[in-house]
């Protein structure tokens, strides 16, 4: 019996030892998509499966869309998509940040579909202050609608990342020291939409959507907001404690999270290999010039 006591006592402490060290990794906790978000359009063609897998789905009488019910002021936002399949022509995807208003601000992820065995392009913007025209188009290196893929947006003080399966493939800088607005005074909600854009998302219009493939579907899953919830009032946000300074909540470092050298390395892999257009080398579309921030954006 007495051995059998001490068997069942060193059980029990190993489980508290694992209950504990769990406790103490897993930070980062996936959010259910009841109390995240809410499908805003679309009668009916935007469903939440469970608490977290989503689809959004498009046919030839509309399209729909999900907004999330927090505004956030800073934050890392992961959501994995898997993109509509098959012949997608004439459809768009898009995923993004945003405000209100005429000034507003936005972080944009969309990708436009294209024929069977053609790649997606991925479409990638930043708005400040209403001002957009900031556009980079990548290819991907993977088929974007035969599986869940991670889709990242880092968005602190200094700069905003966009990042694909953990790899970044841009990075927008805070140039406010040379005249450039950067979004950092606006909460935004994150908002996506999947539509009919065949007037210009394929080939420029070429390429019109195919409706006996309809309905195309995209599905959501494990989005994740390690961010700054902005309050109701938008006076307050959930990283600013009682001294008026910001700290995050889960203690991780994204607020003044930069590139390293490995990820920097990535970055340029990725844009030499798979970018398709940057409106910083557009110099028929610029010909006075560049835009200022294109001196410290990669």
């Amino acid at each position: 019996m007495a051995s059998f006591s001490s068997t069942s006592a060193f059980s029990v402490f190993l489980l508290h030892l694992i209950i504990i060290f769990l406790g103490s990794t897993s930070r980062v906790v996936f959010a259910d998509f009841y109390n995240e978000f809410d499908i805003t359009w679309g009668d009916g063609r935007g469903k939440i499966l469970s608490g977290d897998q989503l689809t959004l789905s498009l046919d030839k009488s509309s399209g729909s869309g999900f907004e999330s019910r927090n505004e956030y002021l800073f934050g890392k936002i992961d959501m994995q998509l898997k993109l509509v399949p098959g012949n997608s022509a004439g459809t768009v995807t898009a995923y993004y940040l945003s405000s209100k208003g005429s000034n507003w601000d936005e972080i944009d992820f969309e990708f436009l579909g294209n024929l069977s065995g053609d790649p997606y392009t991925l479409h990638t913007n930043v708005f400040s202050q209403g001002k957009g025209n900031r556009e980079q188009q990548f290819h991907l290196w993977f088929d974007p609608t035969a599986d869940f893929h991670s889709y990242s947006i880092l968005w602190n003080p200094q700069r905003i990342i966009f990042s694909v399966d953990g790899t970044p493939i841009r990075e927008f800088k805070n140039a406010e020291s040379i005249g450039v607005p950067f979004p950092k005074a606006q909460p935004m909600r994150i908002h996506s939409s999947l539509w009919n854009a065949d007037d210009w998302a394929t080939r420029g219009g070429l390429v019109k959507t195919d409706w006996s493939q309809a309905p195309f579907t995209a599905s959501y899953r494990n989005f994740k907001a390690d961010a700054c919830v902005v309050s109701s009032a938008g006076k307050s946000s959930s990283c600013n404690n009682n001294n008026g300074s910001t700290t995050t909540s889960s203690g991780s470092n994204w607020f003044s999270e930069e590139l390293d050298n490995t990820k920097q390395e990535r970055l340029r892999w990725v844009q030499k290999n798979y970018m398709i257009y940057n409106y910083c080398s557009d110099s028929k579309r610029f010909p006075q010039g560049f835009p200022p921030e294109c001196n410290t954006t990669p």
